[in-house]
């Protein structure tokens, strides 16, 4: 098992302001799996994904990843866990702006002990043309595609993707969603995505439907489509 979350509970504020995101959520991810976690706005599905990564912590229960518990570890050992094993990819593309695209995604593979090929992963995300241009020269998609080349140089285990296609048009995100599909079948990294996009789930090995808080439905997909068949 790749991933398992056991009794996770977590909640802001306290007493009469006090609100639970998280209720209990039980969930067990095998390797290389695409999984889309999927639910409305506040449905607590973003803040399920930072404790995963390790960003946020639960109140209780327990986060095991390749048979190590995340609760057990101190913070240098979390922060070397996160460096090594996790890679991020965010609706905000939190480049370097001073920065090539080249540089950008080095500075993911010197973060890790085992990087990916940099030239392979620019052809893979078609930005071998572009690698010596900064940000600012980009397109939103196009900075979205050094974005994801930045998380996975790392040759991360499991790839975290918050909305990441929420700030691009229909064509776009089609072509990042194609792309994170391409990594997770040639790299074989877990990818796990939120999203608030229903047709997102039918490109997933893996649906957790998520409201209030509370896993409403989960389920294997047993006839998944293409990115590039999806319609929305």
């Amino acid at each position: 098992m790749q991933l398992e979350l056991q009794n996770i509970k977590k909640s802001y504020g306290e007493s009469d302001n006090r609100i639970e995101v998280l209720k209990d959520i039980n969930l067990s991810v095998e390797k290389g799996e695409f999984v889309v976690l999927l639910g409305p706005s506040g449905s607590g599905k973003s803040t399920l994904l930072n404790i995963i990564g390790g960003i946020d912590n639960a109140d209780s229960g327990k986060i095991i990843i390749r048979g190590k518990s995340m609760s057990d570890m101190d913070d240098k050992s979390l922060t070397n866990y996160r460096r090594e094993h996790l890679g991020y990819i965010f609706q905000m593309y939190n480049l370097i702006p001073n920065l090539t695209v080249r540089e950008n995604i080095e500075v993911g593979a010197y973060l890790s002990k085992n990087p990916l090929d940099i030239d392979e992963i620019m052809g893979v995300l078609g930005l071998a043309e572009h690698q010596n241009k900064i940000p600012s020269q980009l397109s939103g998609g196009q900075q979205q595609r050094c974005a994801i080349g930045r998380a996975i140089v790392k040759n991360p285990d499991i790839l975290l993707c918050d909305e990441p296609t929420g700030a691009l048009d229909y064509k776009t995100s089609k072509e990042i969603l194609s792309l994170i599909e391409e990594v997770n079948q040639k790299y074989g990294n877990t990818v796990i995505m939120v999203t608030h996009n229903d047709a997102i789930k039918n490109m997933a090995d893996f649906v957790v439907k998520l409201r209030d808080g509370v896993i409403r439905k989960s389920y294997r997909n047993e006839a998944k489509q293409k990115a590039e068949e999806l319609d929305w």
